[in-house]
């Protein structure tokens, strides 16, 4: 549990009683979640495409950039004491999945998973940001930095032939609700 010094506890400048404050270790522990869920989806794909395909090359560089976020987030919930998601092995499986099949399908699959992925972080992540504020300036740095790549990550999908993906629409639309629904359910248990 953190202590009454620990920025989880400390209520945010300008914050009055009645206002709602930001759920800083709910951020941590989807953050967590989502970026060990990325590591999982990458490695899937990887498991899937040949080594010398030019999206197998796109898809590792993606998952040294997720593996550097992860090991962020991982520091920073060791540092607040914030305790991860109890779904983790639901993630480690599904990611994989997930992953896999996209690049099953094809390699604009794979680009379209990523599309889909990133899309929904961008939106996450801005929300964040809009509910820190300026309250934790460590925290919204780094979630400031892992956006800009999310959305590299995004535009490297686009592209490599992620529009040009079978079912695009369909395919992009299912991946986002999976991803809204994994938010969701990660900050809280």
């Amino acid at each position: 549990m953190a202590d009454a010094a620990s920025p989880l506890s400390a209520p945010p400048a300008g914050w009055r009683p009645g206002d709602r404050r930001p759920d800083r270790a709910a951020m941590l522990r989807v953050d967590q979640a989502g970026e060990y869920g990325a590591t999982r989806i990458y490695a899937g794909q990887l498991a899937v495409l040949r080594g010398s395909s030019p999206a197998a090359h796109l898809v590792t560089h993606m998952l040294a950039q997720e593996e550097g976020h992860l090991a962020r987030f991982n520091q920073l919930m060791a540092e607040r004491r914030v305790r991860p998601t109890l779904l983790a092995p639901l993630w480690h499986v599904g990611g994989f999945a997930l992953g896999a099949v996209t690049a099953l399908i094809s390699e604009e699959a794979a680009m379209a998973c990523t599309d889909a992925v990133e899309t929904e972080i961008d939106l996450h992540y801005e929300e964040q940001l809009q509910q820190l504020g300026e309250d934790d300036p460590e925290l919204a740095a780094d979630i400031r930095r892992f956006q800009a790549e999310e959305l590299e990550h995004r535009d490297i999908a686009r592209e490599a032939g992620a529009l040009n993906a079978p079912a695009y629409p369909l395919l992009t639309v299912a991946i986002r609700g999976i991803c809204r629904a994994a938010i969701g359910l990660s900050k809280k248990i």
